[in-house]
């Protein structure tokens, strides 16, 4: 099933905005024949093709049924939607196993402190100054101290926003330095990361530069890696461990990040492999629960992201935020009960997507001579033109 996350307000990054604030988000529950009922959020792409893999199997055997859902699609390819797929899947399992158990999922992974430090990160891009300001006062007083924001389409516009969100962490943390991240979404070519941030580092002291170039360049992070002062962060577009391998190993990565949306097994693996390099994890996601339980039974988890303070309708998750962190409940499994009917009855529904929306790179990514002088176009949507063939007004189905 799909329900939406409702952001009241535009959201995206360098390569566009959800105008509307309005963002799908796809559930899979999963039945075992004892009434347990296990969730997770992800695709749906080719689900009857992976749910082969596990149906008729006993959940608790999660991490070998994990490996069975690979084996499953490994001539197609693991990658993408489809890895997602594995991922939702593998959330509900541990889900499952840790209902079984009658264990919240951290205490059944080994946890031993519910808090999971937190960084907030408001998808902020298309906002004006004085909406990006109030939203990051609602962080703030949930005592987040260190932000990400968007940018990477003009570095004066980005020093700007950046200044405003360090005033506002610092006025709310009493003078002390807050953990400021840029993330650009893979917008730059090497020179221009390497040039860009080397700008903001003039007058700012930045965590880290999140997915400066393409997400497969090892060689391109790694020299971007040492042609800065702030770390790089990446990894949360990457699907398997095969993809962090080579970034690892040219030592391209300095904070270790993991999407929600691949599942649990996958993030427990990453962070083994982290570790063994003596680098920090990084949950990325906007319902990264899942993957929060998961952080508090590894050595090496730095801070989650904190996106919305919100679930998606329909769902409700038992945790809270306080004093910059995330505090895990003691709800079995997940913590996560999802309203199916009420899901059901959602009249809100993500519009059609648009050619200028955030999963689109656009044309001129990493090719940009000139900074983006134009940003109103970021929180606008375009809407497809009709094709026009034989006279007739004719849109894709």
């Amino acid at each position: 099933m799909t329900t939406v996350q409702e952001w009241d307000r535009p959201v995206g990054d360098a390569n566009g905005v959800y105008a509307d604030g309005v963002v799908p988000v796809s559930i899979i529950l999963v039945d075992t024949d004892e009434g347990i009922t296990g969730a997770g959020i992800g695709p749906h792409v080719e689900l009857d093709s992976v749910f082969a893999a596990i149906e008729g199997e006993d959940p608790r055997g999660v991490t070998a049924l994990y490996d069975r859902m690979l084996r499953q699609t490994f001539k197609a390819g693991h990658a993408g939607a489809v890895f997602g797929t594995i991922g939702a899947l593998d959330t509900a399992l541990w889900d499952i196993k840790a209902k079984a158990a009658g264990e919240p999922l951290w205490r059944l992974l080994g946890g031993r402190d519910r808090r999971v430090p937190a960084y907030a990160s408001g998808l902020d891009i298309g906002l004006t100054d004085d909406e990006f300001v109030s939203v990051y006062e609602v962080y703030a007083q949930h005592g987040l101290r260190a932000a990400k924001i968007k940018g990477g389409l003009d570095i004066e516009r980005d020093r700007h926003r950046l200044t405003l969100v360090q005033e506002v962490l610092t006025e709310a943390g009493r003078g002390k330095r807050p953990g400021l991240m840029l993330d650009v979404n893979e917008a730059w070519s090497r020179k221009q990361a390497i040039r860009h941030v080397r700008e903001l580092e003039r007058t700012l002291d930045l965590t880290w530069i999140e997915e400066p170039v393409r997400r497969w360049d090892a060689e391109g992070l790694a020299v971007v890696g040492r042609g800065i002062r702030a770390s790089v962060a990446t990894g949360e577009n990457l699907t398997g461990l095969e993809q962090y391998r080579p970034l690892l190993a040219a030592g391209a990565v300095d904070i270790v990040q993991a999407a929600a949306v691949w599942g649990v097994t996958h993030f427990l693996r990453v962070s083994a492999l982290a570790h063994a390099h003596d680098l920090p994890v990084s949950p990325i996601g906007n319902v990264p629960v899942g993957l929060l339980h998961a952080a508090t039974s590894v050595p090496n988890h730095m801070a989650s992201e904190l996106q919305d303070l919100r679930p998606p309708l329909g769902v409700s998750v038992d945790l809270r935020v306080e004093d910059g962190a995330f505090v895990l409940g003691d709800s079995p499994g997940l913590g996560l009960t999802v309203d199916e009917a009420a899901i059901r009855g959602l009249t809100r529904r993500p519009g059609t997507p648009s050619a200028d929306g955030p999963g689109v790179r656009p044309e001129q990514a990493g090719r940009r001579l000139l900074s983006v002088a134009d940003h109103g176009h970021l929180a606008q949507q375009r809407r497809l033109t009709p094709l026009v063939v034989d006279g007739q007004r004719r849109t894709p189905r």
